[in-house]
């Protein structure tokens, strides 16, 4: 469902082009001091994409380029401020794709549309999810089938933790309990780090994380993950199998972190803000950082991400209705 091949084919042809300085006009820096908006803490997984680009857009972009975490509503906070911003290119939303491809489909009422109110620049990298198992699932259990066997025998112990009520993370679990017809029930946790914690601790047998939290602890072996939730394998856990691979064809779920400037903001501010962040994820030492992260770069021209951004979000229409979920303010 989200298979990003061709999209990293085509973000390679475009970052070629770029290298090789083609078809990239002049442009003066902007006047004023530009921030990149992100809706969730300092320290995650954005901070680890926004600062180094950030850095390498200082003095280039705009005459300086901060970051600043406007946190809380699971990202709607920092979407409505930037929503809200001139469109001068000086306010940038950097975002997870749930608060704009998911969130429409699970909340009532948004104060803002995703596909009208903004200005689509470029996705920064994508990352998959883990359905991982800890201390507290019995040692025997290596696959999702038997991970299934015994949710069936246990009902009232196949709880699986969750970072948020309403993420894609807690999508995955509810298509994976309704396609393998067991009871599954989930528990919502403030943020991923809590959530490892007990992972690790045993108090919730099984969990869905973001692959790049659970890596170390996988490769190291306190942990053991069942399977991965995207198209194709993780790279960077190539020896776990997909659910696809498992029997569960139609799961296949996967994020991105995207770019973002107000609607109206000129289409040259747009382009060049798109091919500097081009550039700065072609760089070889910032991209092995990533690759610590569980991250992969994936950048496309702006209509690209457009197209991107509006399939995904007609994507998860039918499969938030599918599972009557609804999400509470």
């Amino acid at each position: 469902m989200w298979n990003r091949r061709e999209l990293l084919q085509r973000s390679a042809a475009l970052s070629g082009l770029a290298s090789l300085g083609l078809g990239r006009p002049a442009w003066a820096q902007l006047n004023g001091n530009a921030v990149i908006v992100s809706g969730f803490p300092a320290g995650g997984m954005g901070d680890n994409v926004a600062r180094p680009v950030a850095e390498r857009l200082r003095g280039r972009y705009a005459t300086s380029l901060m970051v600043e975490a406007r946190t809380g509503a699971g990202g709607r906070i920092a979407v409505e401020y930037v929503k809200r911003a001139a469109p001068d290119g000086l306010t940038i939303l950097q975002i997870p794709s749930s608060p704009m491809t998911l969130y429409p489909h699970t909340y009532k009422k948004l104060n803002y549309d995703p596909l009208t109110d903004f200005a689509p620049v470029c996705s920064t990298v994508t990352y998959a999810f883990s359905f991982t198992a800890g201390p507290g699932l019995p040692a025997e259990i290596k696959t999702v089938a038997d991970y299934v066997a015994w949710a069936r025998a246990n009902p009232k112990l196949a709880t699986y933790g969750i970072p948020a009520a309403g993420s894609a993370l807690h999508f995955a679990g509810m298509l994976l309990q309704k396609a393998a017809g067991i009871e599954m029930t989930s528990v919502a946790y403030r943020g991923g780090a809590p959530l490892l914690n007990d992972l690790l601790g045993g108090q919730v047998p099984v969990s869905f994380n973001v692959v790049g939290e659970v890596m170390p602890h996988v490769r190291s072996g306190k942990l053991r993950s069942l399977a991965i939730t995207s198209a194709q394998r993780s790279p960077f856990l190539p020896e776990v199998p997909t659910l696809i691979e498992q029997g569960y064809k139609n799961i296949a779920v996967q994020e991105w972190l995207g770019w973002f400037l107000p609607a109206r903001t000129p289409a040259d501010v747009v382009l060049r803000l798109n091919t500097l962040v081009g550039e700065a994820l072609q760089v070889p030492d910032f991209v092995a950082a990533l690759a610590t992260y569980g991250l992969q770069p994936i950048h496309q021209s702006p209509q690209e991400f457009a197209q991107m951004v509006k399939a995904d979000y007609e994507k998860w229409g039918p499969i938030v209705r599918s599972t009557g979920f609804t999400a509470e303010d």
